[in-house]
Formats: structure tokens, C-alpha cells, sequence
């Protein structure tokens, strides 16, 4: 079973109808567990792409100048982590999540508000702090700031209600 939407694929496609009924999609998405989601850092909907889109010239960040950017956020955390026996910001104990991703008060209330609207669990808090500071590593900036766990929330798709 895919992580899509539904059983035909098109619940959220911009270009393809879902003849799925909602009991279906409900049903569908009950075979995922939420202790399962909780263990997936990330997630994201890729709609289709037409066919047209992908023979378009496309303007924006090139892959290399995106992989040096990522080979700076590693070299971070190897900086952030040296003799720790941790690689990545995703192997984070409570201790270093602690350390190393403080937040403001703006964000507290927002993430606030997503737990609650959201019903996350503590392991998708966790998992949202150490997304938020790899965003922050991303753009080389030492404090964890409300865009960056406002972005993080966001790739928590599949925790939101279909309703």
C-alpha cells in the first residue's frame, strides 16, 4: 500500500478526479498506523506532474548549488555532534533536542497549536524540532525561528485530518 490519499490514487491530484467515498478514504488510511507515521520524519504529497512540465525550462536553485548547501548542513551537524556517536539531527536524543533546538515563545505557540489541532503525538513534536533545526542548518543560521517550524509542521501531512 502506497502512502497516497486513497484507494484510487486521486484524492488530492490537481488534475484526476477521486471516486473514492470518504468511508473508503477513512478506511484506506486507518491500515496506516499512527505509531508507524510517528517513525516517518517526513511528510510530503507529490502530486502527478504533466507531461508538459516536465519538458519546461525550469528557473531556480540548480542541483549542485542544493548539494553544497546540503554538504554544509552535514558538515554542521558533524560539527555540532564530533565525538558523540550522532551523524545527523535526526539520531537526537531528548538530551541534545534539548540543547540544540530552543525555540521562541512565537514558536512554542505555533507549535502549540498545530499539536493541538493536529492531535501529534510526542514523537511528531520530537520529529518537528529536529526537522526545524535541519531547515535551520540548511540556511547556515544557528537559532531555530518560527518559519523554520512552520515549515517543519507542514511536512507532517500525513498527521492532519481529512475533514
Amino acid at each position: 500500500m502506497g502512502l497516497h490519499g486513497c484507494p484510487c490514487g486521486f484524492y488530492t491530484d490537481p488534475n484526476r478526479e477521486c471516486t473514492c467515498t470518504m468511508p473508503q478514504i477513512l478506511r484506506y488510511r486507518s491500515k496506516i498506523s499512527g505509531p508507524l507515521l510517528d517513525r516517518i520524519d517526513i511528510h510530503i504529497e507529490v502530486p502527478a506532474v504533466r507531461y508538459r512540465d516536465l519538458t519546461e525550462e525550469r528557473s531556480g536553485e540548480d542541483s549542485e548549488a542544493i548539494k553544497r548547501r546540503v554538504n554544509r548542513a552535514r558538515e554542521i551537524q558533524r560539527q555540532r555532534f564530533g565525538g558523540k556517536r550522532i551523524y545527523c539531527n535526526a539520531q537526537m536524543s531528548s538530551r541534545f533536542l534539548k540543547k540544540y533546538c530552543q525555540i521562541g515563545e512565537d514558536s512554542k505557540n505555533l507549535l502549540e497549536k498545530a499539536i493541538d489541532k493536529l492531535g501529534l503525538s510526542a514523537r511528531a513534536y520530537t520529529r518537528i524540532l529536529k526537522i526545524a533545526r535541519t531547515i535551520a542548518d540548511l540556511e547556515e543560521v544557528e537559532s531555530i525561528i518560527t518559519p523554520h517550524v512552520s515549515e517543519a509542521i507542514q511536512y507532517r501531512s500525513l498527521d492532519r485530518t481529512l475533514l
